[in-house]
């Protein structure tokens, strides 16, 4: 692997050294015979500048599959750097999905301007697209796939494919249709080339279709590839009628994208598309200001309940001591149980409805848990202070334990039932809620346990 990534940055480098040589015919005889995704990357490397004279080298096609391999800011970029009807030309060369997923990101004059120079045929399938809601699944299908009429027979069929199928994003699965453009079938391309010329497709196809609604959110399209290890998924409208694929490549990304998504909101972050070294620091701050406020100001509760219960631990000051250990364990326990529940919410595991099984569920584990941190916990205590303290503190941290993963559970179902993203609820607001309940708990326990052995606080 290491001398797979030293052989690509020796390339690089030599790409860079023509190019800063304008030796440009020899760098475009070196891009055309490298990889698409290679060059995507290499071009990502370079300021703006220099990016736009080497993706000017391209061909055509070539430059049109590259650049759906850049990142956004890229695209931006390359996209000022060029006409509107240069931009226009090599939207026409790319696939339906990609060319919205650009357009989507810029500005609306611009896109305006840009599709006032795109193909008839191609600007209606755009502004289609353009019009359903941003990821949905009607926004990242394409409308590059291969369609066949059941009446046709297998030798038609191939016959079809060879004829239409090099403009088509993937010809693997192929999706049968009626007139009226119904989905009725899905048959494969293995299925074609194994049956015999004159069967027809309407015997070979499969009439149990897995599906998406060009409403239905993206992540859950995403998921479908998870669940059944797809290709491609027909997309279709509320009359049945195919409209659009899902391809494995826009579900994997999706799912990179919601990922990264989950784990910003996750670390308190807001979320954002721009590479880390590529971001300005004004970008930086304004994205991790607002939740450490929040955080913050939020955590000024802790500072109340400390001061309400000031003369249990000036009565007496061990109290003190445990104070972090209590707190810190309560804050993980509800991180873990947080980050299990949004994982099994993501993959479809769990629903709201599964509320209070999530709820028994972890109420037996969290007592198991804390009986054994609680008595490792008493062990430790009373080698160095004595029994009712060390039982204070255990049952304290019994019942931390028991309440950080009830809460830890419950909030991102509640978010999700609130159409609100899971995420948010994970360890950043998970810990400064639990942090003020432990020491609620913790002070509450001290003071009745120790004022029921006769040291009343």
């Amino acid at each position: 692997m290491e001398h797979e990534r030293n052989t690509r940055e020796e390339i690089w480098e030599n790409w860079r050294d023509l190019l800063a040589s304008h030796r440009y015919l020899k760098l475009r005889h070196e891009l055309v015979e490298a990889n698409e995704i290679d060059i995507a990357d290499f071009i990502e490397e370079l300021n703006e500048d220099e990016a736009a004279v080497a993706f000017r080298l391209l061909p055509k096609e070539l430059g049109a599959d590259v650049f759906a391999h850049l990142e956004v800011h890229v695209q931006q970029a390359l996209a000022k750097a060029f006409t509107d009807i240069e931009v226009a030309e090599m939207l026409d060369k790319l696939f339906v999905d990609d060319a919205v997923d650009f357009l989507e990101e810029m500005p609306a004059s611009v896109v305006k301007r840009i599709l006032a120079n795109t193909g008839n045929e191609k600007r209606d399938v755009i502004n289609h697209y353009l019009q359903y809601p941003e990821d949905s699944a009607g926004s990242i299908m394409t409308a590059e796939f291969t369609d066949l009429k059941k009446q046709m027979t297998v030798s038609q069929a191939i016959e079809h494919l060879r004829k239409n199928g090099q403009d088509k994003e993937t010809i693997y699965t192929c999706y049968v249709i009626n007139s009226q453009r119904i989905l009725e079938g899905v048959v494969s391309v293995r299925s074609l080339l194994l049956a015999d010329d004159n069967e027809t497709i309407e015997n070979i196809m499969e009439t149990d279709i897995v599906k998406a609604h060009t409403l239905d959110d993206q992540e859950q399209v995403a998921n479908l590839f998870h669940t059944y290890d797809f290709l491609a998924i027909p997309v279709v409208d509320n009359e049945n009628r195919l409209v659009g694929i899902v391809t494995v490549d826009d579900a994997v990304d999706i799912l990179q994208e919601e990922v990264t998504e989950d784990f910003e909101k996750m670390a308190a972050m807001a979320p954002s598309e721009r590479p880390y070294l590529k971001t300005s620091i004004l970008h930086h701050a304004k994205r991790r200001i607002p939740w450490l406020l929040f955080l913050m100001i939020s955590a000024m509760i802790n500072g109340g309940i400390l001061e309400h219960f000031e003369h249990a631990f000036i009565t007496l000051p061990a109290l003190i001591f445990f104070i972090p250990m209590i707190t810190d364990t309560g804050g993980n326990v509800g991180s873990q149980t947080a980050t299990m529940m949004i994982r099994g919410m993501t993959l479809g595991e769990i629903e709201f409805s599964d509320l209070f099984k999530v709820i028994w569920q972890e109420t037996k584990v969290s007592l198991l848990i804390g009986a054994v941190l609680a008595v490792v916990n008493f062990i430790r205590i009373y080698m160095g202070f004595d029994a009712i303290i060390a039982f204070t503190v255990s049952m304290a941290l019994l019942v931390t334990v028991f309440m950080s993963a009830v809460v830890g559970a419950i909030l991102p179902l509640i978010a999700s039932k609130l159409k609100m993203d899971p995420a948010i609820m994970a360890a950043p607001l998970i810990t400064t809620l639990v942090d003020a309940g432990a020491l609620v708990i913790y002070f509450s326990i001290a003071r009745m346990l120790l004022s029921a052995f006769g040291t009343p606080i």
